[in-house]
């Protein structure tokens, strides 16, 4: 099936994560403490725990880093509690955004969510204004190159729920959200590497957008990014 390419956005959002690695073991932090502590410091009884893990793993964080963390989520270790909150909004074009957070100051963090959409273009909106738009699915996305036939045997004997073919080549393979390390593992296991898998907001349908208008989108998802309480930006934008 045919789909827009998200290549370029992938590598654009890598790239940020590469010069910013400090910031990126902050939100694994705070993802590896929610995770413990909402569904328990065991992390073979806890799939979003063990999905925090292989990120801390992937960002090269030392274990006892990760050990701390989970003993100050689940009550061993004093520790500060972090809150999960999402904002919606619009971007350039009406283009929709979501923005999931982890912050122990819900005002601080509203008002700079806020702050960043009115000054580069935005609107902030109501709760359900914009998610309506997306699916919470498991992602996987394979390289320009990657064997399309062989992946797509190997991705429905996994049961995956759909495989997207983008414009340049490179391969979507989406689960049901609680099914992402399963499929993942079966796939590694036949000799495919994601170079993203994650449980994400999915955009229904994509707005492209070319020139000014791209650069001023880019621009507010980066800003966004870049705020100290933001773990994930989601957003239905081809740029």
């Amino acid at each position: 099936m045919a789909g827009h390419s998200k290549w370029a956005n992938i590598q654009h959002r890598k790239g940020r994560q590469d010069e910013k690695r400090q910031k990126i073991w902050t939100r694994v932090v705070r993802e590896i403490m929610v995770a413990a502590r909402t569904g328990g410091g065991d992390s073979s009884a806890n799939p979003r725990l063990r999905l925090a893990i292989e990120k801390a793993k992937a960002s090269n964080m030392p274990i006892d880093t990760v050990k701390r963390n989970i003993d100050k989520a689940t009550g061993n270790l004093e520790g500060v509690h972090y809150e999960e909150i999402r904002y919606e909004g619009y971007g350039i074009g009406g283009a929709a955004i979501i923005v999931d957070t982890m912050t122990d100051n819900k005002l601080r963090t509203v008002a700079e969510v806020r702050h960043a959409f009115s000054k580069y273009g935005g609107n902030m909106g109501t709760e359900g204004s914009v998610a309506f738009q997306f699916k919470h699915c498991g992602q996987m996305i394979f390289a320009p190159g990657t064997d399309e036939d062989k992946l797509m045997e190997a991705a429905l004997d996994a049961g995956c729920e759909d495989i997207i073919t983008g414009d340049d080549g490179a391969i979507e393979v989406l689960t049901a959200y609680a099914d992402l390390e399963r499929v993942n593992h079966a796939l590694e296991a036949a000799g495919f590497k994601a170079a993203i898998a994650e449980v994400t907001m999915r955009a229904d349908n994509a707005i492209e957008m070319q020139g000014d208008d791209a650069a001023k989108m880019q621009k507010l998802l980066d800003v966004l990014e870049d705020l100290d309480d933001v773990q994930n930006v989601f957003h239905n934008a081809v740029l």
